[in-house]
């Protein structure tokens, strides 16, 4: 087997320069750039790495750890998921500022990848300058915080742990469905270390990002519903958006005469001034909508990661509820 000896930080970068996904033959790079605000814990390492191997991972210069998350986050939205953007930071205050920015993406399903500097694996040097430490253990630091926020969480203490680590994080963060904040915690010591790595595991790799169709049988039982309705309502979540779907849903309400709510992540998915538009549903929508679910015997859910619940003020023996979750 081939190997390419570099450090741990230089074969990150290079890993996710080769990163694309693919949806519908649109072929694009996955991670375009990263931000960085450097010090302690990750200048000499990923920060060295991107002046030496990364002129295809552009480096952008935030003014604050949060800012950078909540950008990148943005970003993903704005890509519908197809895209992202890496944050890197010093080990301490610089890695804590990313938790919120990390509990956001998590709870809005949007792919962020987060490379927090950490303390020294070999704990030589240990206590270092912004180290916060444990009294009852040696093994955490304030990266252990990003544990709950986070869709998958890892500290590499070897340079070859990456070669599972990071794979796996890709996965996730291509995860329609699932995906979220990614924390990866990169001891400072180990950023600069050597290690052989497979050459194959910097070749170009496409992820695919397939189209599920749901079940003929689902699709039959909405049709059924849907025919026999005489108030129907459609529920329009973020999956609309991001799956490019507005211009079919749109036709699609046009033609069955069917007003369209949204969700707070389905905003958007039919321009406000839309004649079938009548806004946000829920505790946080408006009258016009949660007036019509009340009244609705059929209630068709689009784009949901989970099925939609029945309406709360509406009996359960007159409202059917269908659900094409991520589907459009």
């Amino acid at each position: 087997m081939r190997t390419v000896r570099m450090t741990t930080a230089q074969a990150i970068v290079r890993f996710l320069s080769a990163q694309y996904v693919s949806r519908d033959d649109n072929r694009q790079r996955f991670v375009p750039g990263m931000f960085g605000i450097f010090g302690h814990g990750n200048v000499t390492g990923l920060g060295q790495a991107l002046e030496e191997v990364g002129s295809n991972l552009p480096y952008h210069q935030p003014r604050s750890e949060q800012g950078m998350v909540h950008t990148a986050t943005a970003f993903a939205k704005a890509k519908n998921r197809l895209q992202t953007l890496a944050c890197t930071s010093s080990v301490g205050p610089g890695a804590t500022n990313m938790i919120t920015g990390a509990a956001v993406a998590t709870v809005n399903r949007l792919p962020v990848l987060l490379l927090p500097g950490d303390t020294f694996a070999s704990r030589l040097p240990h206590p270092v300058l912004q180290q916060l430490e444990h009294p009852m253990s040696q093994d955490l630091s304030v990266n252990d915080c990003f544990r709950p926020v986070s869709k998958f969480w890892d500290r590499i203490n070897r340079p070859e742990q990456i070669l599972s680590s990071f794979p796996e994080a890709i996965r996730v963060l291509t995860d329609q469905a699932e995906t979220g904040a990614v924390t990866i915690a990169l001891p400072q010591d180990v950023q600069p270390e050597a290690y052989d790595f497979p050459a194959n595991f910097f070749d170009e790799r496409t992820t695919k990002i397939s189209r599920s169709l749901p079940p003929e049988s689902q699709l039959a039982d909405a049709a059924r519903l849907l025919a026999r309705a005489k108030a129907a309502l459609m529920i329009a979540g973020g999956g609309v958006i991001y799956s490019e779907a507005s211009s079919a849903l749109a036709s699609f309400a046009e033609s069955m005469g069917i007003p369209v709510s949204e969700t707070q992540a389905g905003k958007g998915s039919l321009p406000w001034n839309h004649p079938w538009n009548v806004g946000p549903i829920g505790s946080t929508g408006g009258i016009a909508a949660n007036r019509l679910a009340a009244d609705a015997d059929v209630v068709l859910a689009s784009g949901h990661a989970s099925p939609i619940s029945q309406p709360h003020r509406t009996p359960p023996s007159r409202t059917k509820t269908s659900s094409l979750s991520d589907r459009m």
